[in-house]
This record gives structure tokens, sequence and C-alpha cells, in this order.
């Protein structure tokens, strides 16, 4: 029966205009990014050499998983709350009465999805800028693209992580509105909140931060970024777990206890 829930729900995924809207929007932004990349290209030429240390070339590739990551939120967001908004949602549940099978299946599909769209973006936008700039020797970027791969492998883990997201707050809320809000929220608002925190309580919640526990599980430190990097590899994976799993319990309790 999961297997056929599953197949129904990525049959609606690939039904909805959004969808693709959503997809051409995170590649579109990933094209922006390599064309970024050729104007740091030219601005290092341009520069003389004691002003190229100060030229950094990884915040630009970070660029492409930070945008899919609320790009495939909204997509986590609208792939419920659509449903609620025509009245779907009701047929939805009478051909699946085991709501929880119901959830579990959505979560698959649009986790897979995330997770594939995450790590083609987050590993093309670093072999993208890599291939770019050819061999100028940014600060940033000393090390073999060998080294540097595993880092951006983990950070696509994260898009996935924020599309469940966006999928647990759209059942919780039923509002598209009040969901697209609360993702925005912690996506970009909080961690600038908790940037301006006086020291030590910035670093501390920092390193909670969902954007910022990749680097911390590849044991990378958090310079130049506006996250702490507090927390063991090990740790930092339970949170980013967390971060996925608590909101898809708390949607599956609330979806299974009240009215559609």
């Amino acid at each position: 029966m999961m297997g056929d829930v599953v197949a129904a729900e990525w049959w609606k995924l690939r039904s909805v205009r959004s969808t693709y809207v959503v997809l051409a929007a995170t590649a579109i932004f990933t094209g922006f990014v390599l064309l970024l990349a050729f104007q740091m290209a030219h601005v290092w030429d341009g520069l003389s050499a004691d002003r190229r240390d100060d030229l950094l070339l990884r915040p630009l590739q970070e660029l492409g998983g930070w945008a899919a990551s609320l790009c495939l939120a909204i997509l986590g967001v609208v792939s419920v709350t659509s449903e609620y908004r025509t009245g779907m949602i009701r047929a939805s549940l009478i051909a699946v009465p085991r709501r929880r099978i119901l959830l579990l299946a959505k979560a698959t599909v649009i986790g897979a999805v995330a997770l594939a769209v995450g790590e083609a973006v987050t590993v093309g936008s670093f072999l993208g800028t890599r291939l770019i700039i050819g061999d100028r020797p940014f600060p940033d970027q000393q090390a073999s693209i060998a080294h540097d791969l595993p880092g951006f492998v983990l950070a696509g883990a994260v898009v996935p992580v924020f599309a469940l997201l966006g999928l647990s707050l759209g059942v919780l809320l039923r509002s598209a509105a009040g969901s697209l809000v609360s993702v925005v929220f912690v996506w970009h608002v909080l961690p600038l909140l908790v940037y301006h925190l006086p020291g030590p309580w910035n670093e501390r919640a920092g390193s909670v931060m969902l954007a910022g526990l990749p680097r911390q599980i590849a044991g990378l430190s958090a310079e130049n970024s506006v996250y702490g990097d507090l927390l063991s590899p090990g740790m930092a994976a339970v949170v980013l777990a967390a971060y996925a799993l608590v909101p898809i319990g708390l949607a599956a309790i609330v979806l299974s206890r009240r009215d559609a």
C-alpha cells in the first residue's frame, strides 16, 4: 500500500504547475551564481596582488544551496496547502484513511526531490565556480576539489530538511501565507537575529542554526560565517535530523487528531 501512496503523491507533485515554477527558479538562481563567478574571475584579474587576498569565492559557492533551501521549502509548503485550499485533501484522506501513511508518503516524495535538487545545486555551484575561475589562486580555494567536495555534499542535505520543514508547517498551519512567513523566518531572519546577540550567546545559538550544521558535521570552522561551530560532528548530525523529524512528528500527531 505504501508504494501505491508514494506513487500517487509523486503523480500529484508532477501534475502541479507550481512544482515546475519552483524548480525553474532554483535553476535560474544557480545559473546566476555561475554568471557571478565569471564576474569574480574578471575582478580578480584586475586586482593588485595584495588585494586578491581579501577576495573569497566560497560565499558565492554557497549561495546556490542557500537559495535552493528556500525554493524547496516553498515547494514543501504548497504541496500540502494547495490541497487544503482546493479541498483535495478530503479526497486524499478518503483514498488513504491512514493519515500518517499519507503524510509519510508526502514526506518521502518531497524529501527525495529536494535531496536530488539540493545535491545538484550545491555540488554544481561548487564545481561550476571552480571550473570558471580556472587556475586563479583564490585564497579560500587552495585545497583540492576532492578535499572540499564532501562539505558541499553535506550542505546539499540541508535542502530536504528545509523542504520537510515547509511540508510540516503546511500541515500544522494549513495556511500558505503563514507557513511561508515561518519558513523565511527560520531560513534567513532567525540566523541574522542570532548573529547580533551579545557574545557568547551568538556563537552558542548560531551553532544550532540549520544552515550552519553541515559545516560542523564536516568538521569545518565557522570563519567568515554567521554561524558558530561549538557542536561535535555527531551532535550536529543529531540536531540536523531533529530539524526534519520533530516537525514531521508534530504534523503527524495533529493530522491524525483533527478534521480535514
